[in-house]
C-alpha cells in the first residue's frame, strides 16, 4: 500500500493524464484537500466543473452530489469513488410520496433542497441551497410551498416567510444530533466565541447562533468578523477546511462525523481515476427537468 503523499502524487499524475477534475467537498478528510482542483458545497463545485473542458469529473464527495454534477455536465463522465457515500437524508425524500402529496396540494410550488436525487430534483419547480432558500420561496409566486427533505431547514425557512411551507419528515443526522445543551457547554468554555450553524441543525441550536449559513459562507463570516474566535456547527470536516481558509482565527468544533462523505480515500480516487469506475449516470429526461428546476433557482438567485 502506497502512503499518502505517493498517493496524492498518482492522482494528481492521473488527473493530468485523464483529462479529469477533482471536485472535494467541505466534509472530505484533510488529505482530500491536495488533490483538489476545488473545494466547496456540493452545487458550487458542480458548478465549477461545468466551467472546465474536462472530460472526466470525479467528485469526492456523495452520491445526489455527483448526480448534480451529470445534470450540469451531461457531456462529461462523472465518477464517484466510494459507493458507500450515500446520503440517508436524501434518500428520504421519496419519488411516490412526493408524487401524493403534490396531488394533495395543487397550488403548492415544490422547492427541493439541493440534497436530493436527480429524480427528486426533476420532480421539482425549483431547487434551491442552504444560503439561498429564503430568497428562493420568497421569489416564487405560489403562497404554498412544499418543502424537501430537510425538516429543520423548512422550519428555519417558514420561520422566515408569511408563506405556508409544508415540511418534509426528513432530516441529516449529523446536524440533527446536536442539542442545546450540548452547545452551551462549549459556549461556557469559550464566552467571547462567535456561533456558525448550519441551518440543517435543530431550530434549538438556531436560536443560539450568532450566524447562520451553509458551508460556503462560514469562511466569508469568519473573515468579514471581527470575533477571533468561532464555535461551527456542522460537520467536522468544516472546521479543518475553515482553518486552512481562515488560518488567523481560532475554529472551536460542535460536530459529528459524517460516515458517508468519510468513506471516500485516496487509493479509491486512485482507484476510479486508473478504471474509471462507479460512473454516476442520470436518464436524458431526468437531467433536462432536473435541470430546469436548478436553472430556475439560478434565475431566482
Amino acid at each position: 500500500m502506497l502512503d499518502k503523499e505517493k498517493l496524492k502524487k498518482l492522482a494528481l499524475e492521473l488527473k493530468k493524464q485523464k483529462n479529469a477534475v477533482i471536485l472535494v467537498h467541505n466534509y472530505q478528510k484533510p488529505e482530500m484537500y491536495d488533490i483538489a482542483d476545488f473545494i466547496g458545497d456540493s452545487l458550487g463545485l458542480s458548478k465549477e466543473a461545468a466551467k472546465t473542458d474536462a472530460d472526466i469529473i470525479v467528485f469526492c464527495g456523495v452520491k445526489f452530489m455527483a448526480e448534480t454534477a451529470k445534470i450540469l455536465s451531461p457531456g462529461k463522465k462523472v465518477l464517484l469513488p466510494s459507493l458507500d457515500a450515500g446520503c440517508s437524508l436524501a434518500d428520504m425524500a421519496i419519488p411516490e410520496q412526493l408524487a401524493k402529496i403534490k396531488k394533495e396540494h395543487p397550488n403548492a410550488a415544490v422547492v427541493s433542497y439541493v440534497n436530493t436525487s436527480a429524480e427528486i430534483k426533476a420532480m421539482s419547480d425549483v431547487c434551491c441551497t442552504s444560503m439561498n432558500a429564503v430568497k428562493i420561496v420568497e421569489s416564487i409566486p405560489n403562497e404554498e410551498v412544499i418543502f424537501l427533505p430537510d425538516r429543520n431547514l423548512g422550519r428555519y425557512v417558514a420561520s422566515k416567510t408569511k408563506k405556508k411551507v409544508i415540511l418534509w419528515d426528513g432530516y441529516c443526522f449529523v446536524h440533527d444530533k446536536l442539542n442545546a445543551k450540548m452547545l452551551s457547554e462549549i459556549k461556557m468554555k469559550n464566552p467571547e466565541a462567535k456561533i456558525m450553524a448550519h441551518p440543517e441543525a435543530r431550530e434549538e441550536i438556531l436560536q443560539m447562533a450568532d450566524h447562520i449559513c451553509g458551508t460556503g459562507g462560514m469562511a466569508k463570516f469568519a473573515n468579514s468578523s471581527g470575533a477571533q474566535d468561532f464555535i461551527v456547527v456542522t460537520e467536522c470536516g468544516m472546521t479543518e477546511q475553515l482553518r486552512q481558509e481562515v488560518p488567523n482565527k481560532n475554529f472551536y468544533s460542535f460536530c459529528n462525523i459524517c460516515p458517508y462523505m468519510k468513506s471516500t480515500t485516496l487509493p479509491l480516487v486512485v482507484n476510479a481515476l486508473i478504471h474509471e469506475k462507479h460512473e454516476i449516470t442520470v436518464p436524458e429526461g431526468i437531467i433536462a427537468d432536473a435541470r430546469k428546476a436548478l436553472d430556475k433557482m439560478l434565475e431566482f438567485s
